[in-house]
């Protein structure tokens, strides 16, 4: 079905600007975490063309495209923001900025934030200027979120914060924290917890990075020490934190979902540019396999940023998206180890860092929630079986 004459003139108009606009070197379509830009307070552009490419999208919105303008985002809508990405995409552009306010924070605000809340939060995110890390998950609460321990007492005007979490990913970059406190502990758990926000630069916030089997250490514990914590830095009502923990956990998955099994890569492509002609016809159709899969996630991502712009959130279903994407990128890590054969094996070798790649993978399959508890939501949430 052709374009109408609106969309078709934003595409030329979306195209032009990003051929004059975005820097050569950042037309290499790698969006891995070493050629990402988090932004921050403390972050360290990797090049010059890394600072331009961001500050050229944020001053036109588009690092946020589906934010309103006055929020900092380019006020586009489903079928714009669609050409955008088919756009960027043409170009193998990079992403300008990544992170965890405009993935999770971000929605939650534009969702239960005040109007205050939103136009102090969400430019600086769209901006790349604050961090963001989440903390959710503690020792005794991980598939049961609900179980959190970190306490939060009242002293009037504010808080004390007091507990700890864990697996808070990149918590030792954060600027600030968006996490989940028991504010009433005398009422059923789902109903206790609030939603609040913190500086990690204060005094009574510390981290300890934990380094994984990969070499890698994107994960943190996190510890509260009498922290204090102003009133005005809860979202939401108090003791309602757990609806926005849910409301942002659907946007989570479905950007995990879309992280790992929604981009433009070509597996086969990939390996056939690496090894050339892929003889093995076992590889070949586990291959083909994967390709045709990865087709069907990214018209089912479609369907749901259909439902989205209908004002119909993905919901339960975030579960099947995230569980999928996970388990997907897991078996694509399989095949391209299988297909490197010994040399994947290496550390560093000419095929890069694939066995840190794969190894980083099996925590696809625990962060933002187990496959089990996925599966669990989707067997009676979706699929309406008996508990």
């Amino acid at each position: 079905m052709p374009e109408d004459t609106n969309i078709q003139e934003f595409r030329q108009q979306i195209r032009s600007w990003l051929d004059e606009n975005c820097p050569a070197d950042m037309r290499d379509g790698n969006h891995g975490d070493d050629k990402t830009c988090w932004g921050g307070k403390r972050w360290q552009f990797q090049s010059d063309s890394q600072r331009v490419w961001l500050e050229r999208c944020a001053a036109k919105g588009l690092t946020v495209p589906t934010w309103p303008k006055a929020y900092g985002g380019a006020g586009l809508d489903r079928a714009r923001e669609k050409v955008f990405r088919e756009e960027m995409n043409r170009i193998n552009a990079r992403l300008p900025l990544q992170s965890f306010g405009i993935w999770m924070l971000g929605p939650a605000v534009l969702h239960f934030g005040t109007e205050d809340q939103k136009q102090s939060l969400l430019p600086p995110i769209a901006r790349g200027e604050i961090r963001w890390c989440q903390g959710y998950s503690e020792p005794g609460a991980g598939s049961d979120l609900a179980n959190v321990q970190t306490k939060a007492e009242d002293h009037g005007d504010h808080w004390l914060v007091n507990g700890q979490k864990i697996w808070t990913s990149y918590a030792d970059q954060a600027d600030w924290i968006f996490a989940l406190v028991r504010t009433d502990g005398d009422v059923p758990k789902h109903k206790g917890i609030s939603f609040v926000l913190i500086d990690m630069e204060q005094a009574g916030v510390t981290t300890r990075p934990i380094r994984l089997i990969s070499g890698q250490s994107p994960f943190c514990e996190t510890f509260f020490d009498n922290a204090v914590v102003p009133k005005a830095q809860i979202i939401g009502e108090e003791n309602r934190g757990w609806d926005v923990a849910k409301y942002l956990l659907t946007h989570e998955r479905e950007n995990i979902s879309e992280l790992f099994a929604g981009g433009e890569g070509s597996l086969g492509q990939m390996l056939k540019e690496e090894l050339g002609e892929i003889t093995d016809p076992v590889l070949r159709a586990d291959v083909m396999r994967a390709e045709i899969d990865s087709m069907a996630i990214k018209l089912t991502l479609e369907r749901y940023r259909d439902q989205a712009e209908a004002g119909q959130g993905a919901g339960d279903a975030s579960a099947m998206l995230k569980y999928v994407g996970t388990e997907f990128n897991k078996r694509q890590q399989e095949i391209l180890m299988r297909a490197g054969g010994s040399a994947a094996l290496e550390w560093d070798s000419d095929l890069g860092n694939r066995a840190a790649d794969w190894l980083r993978s099996k925590g696809n399959s625990i962060e933002g929630g187990t496959s089990e508890v996925m599966l669990g939501i989707i067997s009676r949430r979706i699929l309406g079986l008996p508990g």
